[in-house]
């Protein structure tokens, strides 16, 4: 419906109410004739469905305070399709084809007038009353987005830091193919006449905007089926099932959420699809931990390695293994840094291995170990390394 057409639609007279009615007797002359005219109850009667469509119309602006404020200030300064000129002008009111206002630049002589407005006053007043220019003057189903889909997947260690593309089964819900989306058996199903085909109906909001909802009878649809496919159920969508190859980037972690945009189910009249969301669990490696973009790995080492010092060498990720030089004097625990040699980051980088030392206390002893032990113990005798710690607990 354009502009011209809603400041020059007379609704009181559509319900049969006067200008001055009240909320209440609005109300019921709609319901009234809501019962007469609904298509449930004239089936196949072409004119009352156009009937009930105009009730509707009506019942949407002067059922809402504000909106059938901003209607009655409009047909006010338009009149019913005539301008009402000031009080100098001749006759007291002149009229003219509205079209050279709301129709837009039509060509000629009159394109870009009516004061400079560019595309007409349509434009102004089609946002002023929720009624878009491009609706024309025919009613037109809007495109409705895909629904979102989440999956799972479950990667080995090396494949979430590597990236994999693995294969995934997802079941969504697409256009039924018996009634090619159209949930009606034959492929004809009606506008609804609720929303009048845009799938949303307006609700009260403030100043000059309303807030809009899914229509309910529709189920936002816009459509509503004459012989419901028996496939879907009248609502032109069917479950799918399809496999896809997904990439998992390299660096993913255990828990993490991706977003693949475009990737979930299909949309409706040329709508676009949703997203695909894969929730990412990755299963543990018996040598290697993860710790960010760091990669960990405890390494045992002899006593002696330690104690005197010595290379050592570390086993990585799927790469040959690196040495590390061991200080002398290394303590248990302690943690090195092989660079380089950890996760992927997303800018292409790695990041490191981190090695922690471990000294490995055997548990048995050949007769030439122990005597070294022993020798070893009575040379160290007067060392005692608890002093310092009996000390500080005794100034504590």
């Amino acid at each position: 419906m354009s502009t011209k057409d809603f400041v020059e639609k007379d609704y009181y007279k559509v319900l049969g109410v006067p200008k001055d009615a009240t909320e209440a007797e609005i109300k019921k002359a709609y319901r009234k004739l809501a019962r007469e005219f609904h298509p449930d109850a004239n089936k196949g009667d072409a004119k009352a469905e156009e009937r009930f469509k105009e009730i509707s119309e009506a019942n949407d602006v002067l059922g809402d305070p504000k909106r059938r404020k901003e209607y009655d200030e409009a047909r006010a300064l338009f009149g019913n399709g005539g301008f009402r000129a000031g009080p100098g002008a001749a006759g007291g009111s002149f009229n003219f084809d509205l079209g050279d206002l709301f129709g837009g630049a039509q060509g000629g002589p009159q394109s870009g007038g009516a004061g400079g407005f560019g595309g007409g006053l349509g434009d102004v007043f089609g946002g002023l009353f929720n009624r878009g220019a491009g609706t024309g003057a025919g009613t037109r189903t809007q495109p409705r987005r895909g629904q979102d889909i989440e999956s799972e997947v479950t990667l080995s260690f090396t494949e979430a830091v590597d990236g994999a593309t693995v294969p995934l089964r997802m079941s969504s819900s697409a256009a039924c193919k018996a009634c090619a989306g159209t949930g009606d058996k034959n492929g004809t199903p009606r506008v609804c006449p609720t929303c009048v085909g845009t799938g949303q109906v307006s609700r009260g909001g403030s100043g000059s905007f309303s807030l809009t909802d899914p229509c309910v009878d529709c189920k936002g649809r816009g459509l509503i089926a004459q012989d419901p496919c028996e496939v879907c159920k009248g609502s032109g969508r069917a479950r799918s099932s399809r496999t896809m190859q997904v990439r998992i980037p390299a660096g993913v972690s255990d828990s993490q959420r991706i977003r693949l945009r475009g990737k979930g189910a299909p949309g409706e009249r040329g709508g676009p699809a949703g997203d695909l969301y894969v929730v990412v669990h990755v299963d543990a490696h018996p040598v290697f931990g993860r710790k960010g973009d760091n990669l960990t790995v405890t390494v045992p080492v002899t006593y002696t390695e330690a104690a005197l010092g010595g290379e050592v060498k570390v086993p990585t990720l799927g790469g040959p293994p690196v040495t590390l030089k061991l200080p002398a004097g290394t303590p248990n625990g302690r943690t090195m840094r092989a660079r380089g040699k950890g996760a992927v980051r997303k800018d292409g980088t790695r990041g490191d291995l981190l090695v922690t030392v471990e000294v490995a206390v055997p548990t048995e002893l050949s007769d030439k170990a122990k005597e070294a032990l022993e020798a070893y113990r009575e040379a160290t005798a007067e060392e005692d390394p608890r002093a310092e710690l009996f000390q500080a607990a005794k100034g504590a």
